[in-house]
């Protein structure tokens, strides 16, 4: 219990002298000739009545502490802490072979935007890359580019020179320069690509696994068609604390999104509670006690001979 403005509290002492007077007091000021007569002892009747007349000190002091302000503190909230999501999606041209009812392409995209509605409240940014990488939706809360996205990205409308190609190692490090800028939340690269990348050979898949590492950003590697995963892209999920896996369908490839939404749950944060205003209680005290008081005036008082 805390108060807004405690040096109110100072004007308690004027009831608490008030109390202590009233209880002090004589209670006959005017001694008339019956008092010097034999009767019964009625101290019990007496401090009833000093009871009643303390109540309007017990209203005032509960109206001081209302005008101090009295607070209390919300229960302590949890909040679901941001993930910071990035996809990177490869277009080069073997991502235009048949893939299920479609191509890998497609299953990719659409898999995506399913994804998206697992993840309500967290941060997607998408990267697209071949021969080259680009950035196409920047981090963002709001996914409706993301389902716009395959109109203009499939491998078949992209020019020769940007899908001609898997740079794998060239697009994390971009993906990791995109989330660096990111200040709040956890980081996170899903990698969807269907080849093996020539620029993670010659111990450049450890380099960059460990750079994404001490940024503390995980990797989770999806291998789009048959064949395994390239070791390289499971390298570095390995290190980054993540994991590869391998979708031969398009129902493996749902499975494998909805598997990354188990494995990395989105944390969450303790709130420090707010102070809010707590006049209830003393608002119901100081009521009762006038009620009873104004009960009381109908028959509990001194009478003045």
């Amino acid at each position: 219990m805390t108060f807004a403005h405690p040096i109110v509290l100072i004007a308690l002492a004027i009831p608490v002298i008030l109390i202590v007077l009233q209880w002090l007091a004589r209670t006959r000021a005017l001694p008339l000739p019956f008092d010097h007569q034999k009767i019964a002892n009625r101290r019990w009747l007496e401090i009833i009545l000093n009871l009643v007349n303390i109540l309007p000190h017990l209203i005032l002091a509960t109206l001081i502490l209302i005008a101090a302000g009295p607070r209390t503190f919300e229960r302590p909230k949890s909040e679901r802490e941001l993930t910071n999501i990035l996809f990177c999606l490869d277009v080069s041209g073997s991502m235009n072979a048949s893939f299920g009812p479609g191509d890998r392409f497609a299953a990719a995209t659409e898999s995506l935007n399913e994804f998206l509605t697992y993840r309500e409240g967290d941060a997607f940014s998408l990267m697209v890359f071949g021969g080259d990488n680009l950035r196409w939706v920047p981090l963002t809360t709001d996914v409706s580019a993301f389902k716009h996205a395959p109109a203009f990205l499939h491998p078949s409308k992209l020019p020769r020179w940007f899908n001609g190609g898997t740079y794998i190692g060239k697009a994390l490090k971009q993906a990791q320069k995109e989330l660096l800028t990111t200040e709040t939340g956890d980081r996170m690269i899903i990698l969807l690509s269907d080849g093996a990348s020539f620029d993670l050979s010659n111990g450049n898949d450890v380099k960059i696994a460990r750079d994404l590492a001490d940024n503390n950003i995980t990797v989770y590697g999806i291998h789009i068609g048959g064949g395994a995963p390239p070791a390289e892209v499971s390298v570095i999920s390995s290190i980054t604390g993540g994991e590869t896996f391998a979708a031969g369908d398009p129902a493996a490839l749902n499975a494998v999104f909805a598997r990354i939404d188990e494995m990395a749950q989105a944390s969450l944060v303790r709130l420090t509670p707010d102070p809010v205003d707590n006049f209830k209680p003393y608002v119901i005290t100081a009521l009762s006690l006038a009620g009873v008081y104004l009960l009381t005036l109908f028959g509990l008082r001194y009478a003045p001979w």
